[in-house]
């Protein structure tokens, strides 16, 4: 793991520079905005970091173990709450609750790490009182994509940095400056989603260009059977689980990177720190598959773009990227993934091979 923990936020200055200029004088709250794989995530890891260094005074190794540690979200100041449902529950808000009440670990900081905020929902007003007037000794962080209106009292509470998309290019540059081939790291970079992490595990995944072919062509392929639709998304989905791999294998060296580190720095871990990677690691894991789906999907919708741009049906390509659209929004909330894919195949229309490609 890179215990560089700023160097995973990529195209992000701004932000970066307004968040290590708040650690010397941080205040309770900050909420940071931006769309998925924009580093919200990664920033709020590297500014937590800071936070609990500045607190600590921590030097040589044991400030690389702290940053290893929160790198993993598993330091025991930096309490990370994600959803493990569709939205964050309640009892998940009472902890937070609970928690913030509490003296921080050996009377220094504690930073709560709110993951997608903007999935509070109805638990929202549990927390106002908890984010707007924590004990001195705790800095809420919140992420999200945007808050929607009702949450805009949590949103007021907090400093707001916004972050913005990161273009392909900048994840293309990164890429190459970091040994991957420069052909690779382009389609890598487009099949991102603008995600630095998911763009490195796609240069490293041999089957990507491949996989977004099939995804391109699907559509021609279809000839208004549920049979040919079934197995076209068997193949697709199927497909999709070699993008895991690479990932498996990454999470294998932190696992091991975190060992080696606690054993030479003779530190102590918590009974559940490493149960605690392992469940964030299968979350990464679900995240990826949902990611690389919504990616194929986006890349079939390209298909029938083409399609209508070549003097095609635009009705078609529009009602076909609006299907889409729906089946995206609630890919987190469906774990019938599969069939609510199947279904949407079944209807598409067929469009003729064409030899330009997405």
């Amino acid at each position: 793991m890179n215990s560089d923990l700023w160097a995973e936020v990529v195209g992000q200055p701004g932000p970066v520079a307004q968040l290590q200029s708040a650690v010397a004088a941080p205040v309770h709250a900050y909420l940071l905005a931006g769309p998925e794989g924009s580093g919200t995530r990664e920033a709020a890891r590297a500014f937590a970091a800071d936070l609990l260094l500045a607190a600590s005074g921590a030097t040589g190794d044991d400030a690389e173990l702290l940053r290893t540690q929160v790198g993993a979200e598993t330091h025991v100041a930096l309490h990370v709450v994600e959803r493990e449902g569709a939205t964050i529950s309640a009892d998940q808000a009472r902890e937070v609750v609970n928690l913030a009440a509490t003296s921080a670990p050996a009377g220094g900081l504690r930073v709560i790490l709110v993951v997608d905020a903007q999935l509070l929902g109805g638990v929202a007003p549990m927390l106002l009182k908890s984010i707007e007037e924590p004990p001195p000794s705790t800095v809420f962080v919140l992420t999200a994509e945007e808050l929607p209106r009702d949450l805009v009292t949590i949103e007021s509470r907090c400093v707001r940095i916004d972050f913005a998309a990161v273009p392909a290019d900048v994840l293309a540059e990164r890429l190459v400056a970091e040994g991957v081939d420069p052909v690779a790291a382009q389609v890598a970079a487009a099949a991102s989603g603008g995600s630095l992490d998911r763009a490195r595990l796609l240069a490293s995944d041999p089957h990507v260009a491949a996989r977004r072919e099939s995804w391109y062509r699907a559509a021609e392929q279809l000839d208004g059977t549920g049979a040919t639709a079934m197995t076209l998304v068997d193949e697709l989905m199927g497909s999709i689980d070699e993008v895991l791999e690479p990932l498996a294998a990454r999470q294998a060296e932190e696992v091991a990177v975190f060992e080696a580190q606690v054993t030479a720095t003779g530190a102590k871990v918590r009974k559940g720190d490493l149960k605690a990677m392992e469940a964030r690691h299968a979350r990464e894991q679900r995240r990826l598959r949902t990611d690389e789906l919504r990616s194929g999907l986006a890349t079939l919708v390209a298909r029938y773009r083409d399609a209508a741009a070549a003097g095609g049906s635009t009705a078609a390509f529009v009602d076909v990227a609006d299907r889409v659209q729906a089946l995206c929004s609630g890919l987190s909330h469906n774990p019938r993934e599969l069939l609510a894919v199947q279904a949407l195949f079944v209807t598409l229309p067929r469009v003729p091979a064409m030899a330009a490609t997405a």
